[in-house]
C-alpha cells in the first residue's frame, strides 16, 4: 500500500550495534536449554501440520529443552505433566508479513545522540505470545530488529523468532537505490549487514528491480517485495520474473490493472506459477483500510487495540490516514478487497502457494491477535481450514528455509507449539481458543498469557499522556 509504512519507518530509525552473537550469549542460551523442565503433554490430539496431516488422536508428546523429544514413547521421570485431554495441539503460528516498532527518534539528532524513543521489546512482542505466534517475519527491516531478535534467542525476552529483510526502494527509505549498480552494490551491502532477505519496494524503475532480483539470486538471498509503479500499465509479463519469490500483498496485483475479472485474477496466478513467485493475499490490510475509509468505529471497539503501544493507538484515531476518504475511494478499496477474493481463489486452482501475512503494524491490524483474522478471511475467500493453517504454519517455514526447524509438529523440531481447546480443522476461529503456547520449549499457560497481557494493558493505559502522536516530535 503506498505511504501506507512510513510511520513505521519513521518510528523504526535505530543505532548501530553488532549483528554477531557474542559467545557468551551463546553460552547463556545453551544453558537456559539445558535447565528446562522436561513436559509431557498427555492425552492430546496433534494436528501435526505435515503434508499428509494426519490427526494423531490421544497422544502423548514429550518436550524436553527447546525441542519435540519424543511423540507416543515412555515418558520421562521427572516430568512436568499437562492434561491434553479434549484439546489439539497444533505447530506454532507464522505471520509472514509485519512491521515490529524499534527504538528511532522523530527529530534531527546529533552524532553521539542515540536514540529519543525506545521501546519494551517485552510489551512489543507478548500480543504475539498471547495469540500463538512464534515466528514472524519483518517487512521493514532495521539494524534494531536484529537486536530484538537477539534478545529473544539468548532467553531475555519472550517472543517470536524473527526473519528480517532489508528494503530496497527507489526513494523515501534508508537503502536508496537508482540505477542497476546501486541496486546489486545494495544487495551485497545488505547480505554483509547481517540480512538473509532482500525487499523490493514501490519506487524502484524496471531496470534496478531486475537488477535487484538478479543480484540477490546470485548472493543466494530469496526476494519478496511490491511490484514497483513503474509497472503500472505494462503487461504483467514484465514484471513476474524468476526468483521474485513473494508478493507481499495481493494489492500489488490488484493495483497492475483496471480489470478486477477472474480471467485477470487466472491470468495473474498463471503468471506466478511459472515464475514460482508465492504469495500473501493479506487479505486483513485492505478489509481493514476499507472500514477505517469510512468510520473509525471499526479501530474503536478492536478488542486488542489496548495491547498495542499507546503512540500507535493515539496515531490511529487522531491522525488516520485513511479516514474521511471520498466515496470513490471507499468504492475503489470495496473492489480491491472484492478482487482480493477472487485472487486467492485463482492462486488455489493454479496450486500456487500462499503464507499468512497480514501488515501487522500498519493502522488498526494489532500484532498476533490479526493473524486470527486473516486465516478467517482466507477460509472466507475459498480455503478449506487445513489449507488456512498451512498458510500459517508448514508453508511459511518452508519458504523461510527452516522447516527443518519448524512448521510442523515432529520429533526433533524446536518446542514452538500452541495447544487449543477446540479443534481449528471444524471451524478456523478456534485458532483464538488458546489453552497454551510453547515458545522455543518455555511453557506458557492461560494465567501466564493473562497476566502478561493484562501488565501489558495496564502500562499502554498508564502512559497514554506520554504518548500523543502530535507531541511526536518531542519524544
Amino acid at each position: 500500500m503506498k505511504n501506507i509504512f512510513l510511520p513505521i519507518l519513521t518510528v523504526s530509525i535505530v543505532f548501530l550495534f553488532s549483528c554477531k552473537e557474542s559467545k557468551s550469549s551463546l553460552s547463556k542460551g545453551e544453558k537456559t536449554e539445558e535447565n528446562r523442565n522436561t513436559y509431557v503433554i498427555e492425552n492430546v490430539n496433534i494436528i501435526p501440520m505435515t503434508e499428509d496431516n494426519k490427526v494423531i488422536e490421544n497422544s502423548t508428546v514429550v518436550i524436553k529443552g527447546n525441542k519435540i523429544h519424543s511423540i507416543n514413547e515412555s515418558t520421562p521421570k521427572n516430568s512436568t505433566i499437562i492434561d491434553g485431554k479434549g484439546k489439539w495441539l497444533i505447530p506454532g503460528l507464522i505471520d509472514m508479513h509485519v512491521h515490529n516498532l524499534s527504538n528511532g527518534s522523530f527529530s534531527k539528532g546529533y552524532p553521539t545522540r542515540g536514540a529519543t524513543l525506545s521501546f519494551n521489546t517485552q510489551n512489543l512482542m507478548t500480543p504475539y505470545i498471547a495469540s500463538g505466534v512464534t515466528t514472524v517475519f519483518e517487512l521493514s527491516g532495521r539494524l534494531g530488529h536484529f537486536s530484538q531478535r537477539d534478545k529473544i534467542a539468548s532467553g531475555d525476552i519472550i517472543g517470536p523468532r524473527i526473519a528480517i529483510a532489508a528494503v530496497i526502494d527507489g526513494e523515501g527509505n534508508e537503502i536508496v537505490a537508482r540505477s542497476p549498480l546501486e541496486g546489486r552494490q545494495s544487495v551485497r551491502n545488505a547480505k554483509g549487514m547481517g540480512y538473509r532477505f532482500i525487499k523490493v519496494y514501490t519506487w524502484l524503475n524496471e531496470a534496478t528491480y531486475k537488477a535487484i532480483i538478479d543480484e540477490a539470486e546470485k548472493q543466494n538471498m530469496k526476494v519478496v517485495g511490491h511490484i514497483p509503479s513503474a509497472f503500472e500499465g505494462k503487461q504483467a509479463e514484465e514484471f513476474f520474473v524468476p526468483h521474485f519469490g513473494l508478493i507481499a500483498h495481493a494489492e500489488e496485483l490488484s493495483k497492475q490493472t483496471d480489470d478486477y475479472s477472474y480471467e485477470t485474477a487466472q491470468n495473474f496466478a498463471r503468471l506466478a506459477k511459472e515464475n514460482n513467485t508465492w504469495l500473501i493475499p493479506n487479505l486483513t490490510n485492505l478489509v481493514s483500510i476499507r472500514k477505517q475509509a469510512e468510520s473509525l468505529e471499526s479501530i474503536e471497539t478492536l478488542p486488542s487495540l489496548k495491547y498495542a503501544h499507546p503512540l500507535m493507538q493515539d496515531k490511529w484515531l487522531t491522525s488516520n490516514g485513511y479516514y474521511g476518504a471520498s466515496d470513490e475511494s471507499i468504492e475503489y478499496y470495496q473492489r480491491q478487497v472484492d478482487f482480493h477474493k477472487l485472487i486467492v481463489k485463482a492462486f488455489k486452482e493454479a496450486d500456487v502457494p500462499m503464507l499468512a501475512g497480514t501488515d501487522a503494524g500498519i493502522s488498526g491490524v494489532v500484532w498476533g491477535f490479526s493473524l486470527h483474522d486473516e486465516l478467517e478471511l482466507l477460509v472466507d475467500a475459498g480455503l478449506t481450514n487445513e489449507e488456512a493453517l498451512a498458510t500459517a504454519t508448514r508453508l511459511g517455514a518452508e519458504w523461510l528455509e527452516i522447516d527443518d526447524k519448524i512448521g510442523t509438529i515432529e520429533t526433533g523440531k524446536f518446542a514452538d507449539l500452541v495447544l487449543l481447546n477446540e479443534n481449528p480443522l471444524e471451524n478456523i476461529s478456534n485458532t483464538t481458543e488458546i489453552s497454551a503456547v510453547f515458545v522455543n520449549g518455555q511453557w506458557l499457560n492461560k494465567n501466564k498469557i493473562n497476566n502478561m497481557l493484562a501488565e501489558l494493558e495496564a502500562w499502554n493505559e498508564a502512559n497514554k499522556e506520554n504518548f500523543k502522536w502530535k507531541n511526536r516530535k518531542s519524544l
